[in-house]
């Protein structure tokens, strides 16, 4: 926690100088008790940005070759990382999506905030893709409310997820949250296949609302093989 509040304390100046964010509605994510903050992913930075510009501390599952760098730049990147509250999981092999489920779940019943992004990758066109079901077994297993949220603007900033984020006039990122949803009127359906695609796409449908992106009814995994 020391660490996550040196670093919004460092690099919350700067997020502020150079992208000069919008934050709306950060004021719907609960102060206390377990909230997942799900959203749509279009660049890598979408994942330094979350952390800065809320009030309390996200984790969020981040492939495990984050933080297993030797170089400098991948112990700064390391250390960034799991300070801002990334939980590195090996997220190859058939494993690997059961692993990050658990780990959220830990995470909710431990009473935080939990980030996660439903679509399951970055977006490779900027279209919001299907979400994939493990949001729904989250909530329904925690109880914990779902917070949509959507990033507009950061795949402008650093275009295909690579390179240094730019900046300059017109390069501006906003992070813009919706209202709560509650789905206790679910509980105990987490084995429901029905269910958990009905909760999915709710959720999804609210980040489309919030994000203003054209929808797609595939993968972007899919999409990406293609």
């Amino acid at each position: 926690m020391r660490r996550f509040v040196l670093i919004r304390a460092v690099l919350g100046p700067f997020l502020r100088l150079f992208f000069r964010p919008r934050i709306e509605g950060a004021d719907r994510i609960p102060g206390t008790g377990p909230v997942i903050l799900a959203g749509n992913h279009l660049t890598f930075i979408d994942s330094m940005i979350l952390p800065l510009v809320t009030e309390r501390q996200v984790f969020f599952i981040g492939k495990d070759e984050y933080v297993t760098g030797t170089s400098l730049k991948g112990r700064l990147m390391a250390w960034f990382f799991t300070g801002c509250g990334m939980i590195p999981v090996d997220r190859d092999g058939g494993r690997g999506g059961v692993a990050a489920l658990m780990t959220g779940r830990r995470v909710l019943e431990q009473g935080n905030v939990f980030g996660i992004y439903p679509e399951g990758t970055r977006s490779p066109d900027g279209r919001l893709y299907r979400g994939r079901t493990g949001i729904a077994r989250l909530a329904l297993m925690t109880g914990a409310p779902v917070v949509p949220f959507a990033m507009i603007g950061t795949d402008r900033v650093q275009p295909g997820g690579r390179g240094l984020p730019r900046v300059g006039p017109g390069l501006r990122i906003t992070v813009r949250f919706g209202e709560p949803l509650d789905f206790s009127r679910y509980e105990g359906m987490d084995r429901d296949r029905y269910v958990l695609r009905a909760v999915t796409d709710e959720v999804m449908s609210e980040v489309m609302r919030l994000s203003g992106q054209e929808y797609v009814d595939i993968y972007a995994t899919k999409a990406k093989a293609a």
